[in-house]
């Protein structure tokens, strides 16, 4: 198992908790020189607020777990493409590296839909995609037709 691959199941074990509570199972840890820093997994339905994307909850772990809003040597592993709203965060953040499991159609902002790291801000991180894809798009997959039974 490669390093990617060993982080992306620790954001695939959040997704799965979003999962168990009835929230789309998306997952994401931030990784800080080889140790994972912070973790988070949807929360919308639980706290019915639109903004606690799992990305959001990572990076704000990060943040307090390093006390500093730049989280330039970061890498953040998400099992969905990001949305708008994630994408401006990790931007905003100074995240370094950005690696994503599955692409998102219907809100990805890192591709699929848009790409707003090809926009003139002042950041952009490497993106890697595809890491663990088919495993990221079962539990979306799994989930969605559970909710369909």
């Amino acid at each position: 198992m490669t390093e990617e691959q060993k982080y992306m199941s620790l954001a695939i074990d959040q997704a799965k908790i979003a999962a168990s509570l009835n929230e789309v199972p998306v997952g994401a840890v931030v990784v800080y020189n080889g140790k994972i820093i912070s973790g988070g997994y949807n929360k919308r339905e639980k706290l019915k607020n639109s903004l606690y994307h799992a990305e959001i909850e990572a990076i704000n772990g990060a943040c307090k777990y390093l006390n500093e809003w730049r989280l330039i040597d970061c890498h953040l592993y998400v099992t969905l493409e990001p949305c708008a709203m994630c994408a401006g965060a990790i931007i905003n953040s100074r995240i370094s590296k950005l690696i994503y499991g599955t692409s998102d159609p219907k809100a990805g902002s890192c591709g699929s839909i848009i790409n707003l790291f090809d926009l003139p801000y002042n950041h952009k991180p490497e993106v890697i995609y595809g890491i663990m894809q088919k495993e990221c798009a079962f539990v979306l997959k799994d989930f969605f037709s559970g909710l369909r039974k």
